[in-house]
């Protein structure tokens, strides 16, 4: 795949912090979160890795958030809540946009346990089946993971910034392939990503910047370094080895 620098919607995030109290401070004294100050961003994609609690969604969705995204997803048009669960470090956010800031025509947060929602309002705006940008079909009437590669395919046009949380809740290996494929597309065609996963397939992507979160704070990594690589890997290579020793009976004998 030929790498080529381009201007970025989104250069970099500032946390600003003290810029005014949080009524969920909670979010601010996450290990990863405290350590950042300024993160640079791809213009292609970023992926935000790590272990559940270690700070990648709640700093995507403030990202989302400070840039005008409802919290629960969709596009910036979309004005709906159906419960008020987001932290607010969002107040903390100060977006470094690129030369292309403020021109893009597109954008959407996907937010994996919220989709239904987002789904939902979809059909609450009534758009007609034959031109709706989001395809002929109610997402309620396909399968989550049909629903988010169709969002892909019909929705999703490119020059744009597009937030994504946990894309691969509902994909299989397959689909998550044929996700691949997609993002590439898009990519192709001058979106940027930001994409917090779990997935070893999705954060393949070559042209790419993948942070780590632990509680020791957040780092760049190379993907042949993610422990999400290192363990599939491990346990592909040598799945009956590792299946002995995960579920082996501490008091059970050893075979003779």
């Amino acid at each position: 795949m030929a790498l080529s620098p381009r201007e970025p919607f989104l250069d970099y995030i500032d946390i600003l912090r003290g810029r005014m109290p949080l009524d969920f401070p909670y979010a601010a004294a996450i290990p990863a979160i405290k350590a950042i100050d300024r993160l640079a961003l791809h213009p292609k994609v970023t992926f935000f890795i790590g272990e559940n609690g270690s700070g990648k969604s709640t700093l995507l969705e403030a990202i989302a958030v400070a840039d005008g995204f409802n919290p629960e997803g969709g596009t910036r048009n979309f004005d709906f809540s159906s419960r008020d669960s987001h932290a607010d470090l969002y107040k903390w956010i100060r977006l470094g946009r690129g030369i292309r800031g403020k021109r893009r025509s597109d954008g959407f947060f996907l937010r994996a346990e919220s989709f239904y929602n987002v789904a939902t309002e979809i059909e609450r705006l009534g758009f007609d089946p034959q031109t709706s940008p989001y395809g002929p079909l109610s997402y309620h009437e396909q399968s989550h993971g049909e629903a988010l590669l169709n969002l892909l395919v019909n929705r999703l046009r490119g020059d744009g910034l597009y937030l994504l949380d946990e894309p691969e809740a509902a994909l299989s290996p397959q689909r998550q392939l044929a996700f691949l494929a997609a993002m590439h597309g898009l990519i192709d065609r001058d979106a940027q990503f930001i994409v917090a996963t779990h997935s070893p397939i999705i954060m393949a992507y070559p042209d790419s910047l993948i942070y780590e979160f632990s509680s020791e704070g957040l780092r760049t990594v190379e993907y042949s370094e993610t422990e999400h690589y290192r363990v599939t890997r491990a346990f592909l290579n040598r799945p009956e080895q590792m299946l002995r020793h995960l579920l082996a009976d501490e008091d059970e004998p050893p075979v003779a």
